[in-house]
């Protein structure tokens, strides 16, 4: 499968969205991974029942809300603990894999990129803390189009943004399904990293190769 540009989706494939939690959410002893779970659940619905709704609020805007939520939901009312979560939030790790994986791309000659419902001011943070920043060519958030994956219009402002001529020329690589499905639909040639081994779903919408981590990226198109 020949392919110069590679995409990857920010949170959840190249950034771990329960690090925050990880890091700062002691204090939640066994509600920690409760609330992790439904703070990236009710971010997810957020952007998706605004977008349904025909409106749009920034997806740091949306996250907050989610976090507000999950805290609510599991009755724990602590503001400096919910700004730690948020601080630590801004500076999500990057898993392990990211960096060899972007690494070897580059080396190969090919384009990185990150497409992402995170904002800019999001998505720089992230990766300065990463310390990938020299591995990434462009950064395509949903921000100009005022609506959140898996729109196609937000599909086709990445692709325009990076100025190449068909869906095709992209491999998107996502370990969100929906987002591969999106992306499939669009026309990319898409990447499920299931990272946590769920089952496969929206049949008709494939990925063209499904791994188990991005160090699987390379070997499956001869890199």
């Amino acid at each position: 499968m020949p392919a110069d540009t590679f995409m990857f989706d920010a949170y959840g494939t190249l950034f771990d969205v329960h690090a925050a939690v990880q890091r700062a959410g002691a204090p939640l002893g066994p509600l920690a991974e409760p609330i992790s779970q439904l703070w990236r659940a009710k971010q997810l619905e957020y952007s998706w029942i605004t977008t349904l709704m025909g409106g749009f609020e920034d997806f740091w805007t949306l996250t907050t809300r989610g976090l507000d939520f999950a805290l609510a939901r599991h009755g724990v009312a602590d503001p400096s603990l919910r700004q730690a979560l948020l601080a630590a939030y801004e500076t999500l790790a990057a898993y392990p894999d990211v960096a060899p994986a972007l690494a070897r791309l580059k080396a190969a000659g090919k384009t990185t990129a990150i497409f992402t419902n995170g904002t800019q001011a999001m998505v720089a943070k992230a990766i300065a803390a990463a310390g990938i920043g020299p591995l990434i060519d462009a950064v395509v958030t949903v921000e100009p189009v005022g609506a959140f994956k898996p729109v196609p219009a937000v599909y086709a402002h990445a692709q325009g943004t990076l100025g190449l001529g068909a869906p095709g020329d992209i491999v998107f690589v996502s370990s969100n399904r929906w987002d591969v499905a999106g992306a499939a639909r669009f026309g990319f040639v898409p990447v499920w990293v299931n990272r946590t081994a769920m089952p496969n779903e929206y049949p008709g919408a494939d990925p063209v190769a499904t791994l188990a981590d991005l160090a699987g990226l390379g070997p499956a198109f001869a890199l």
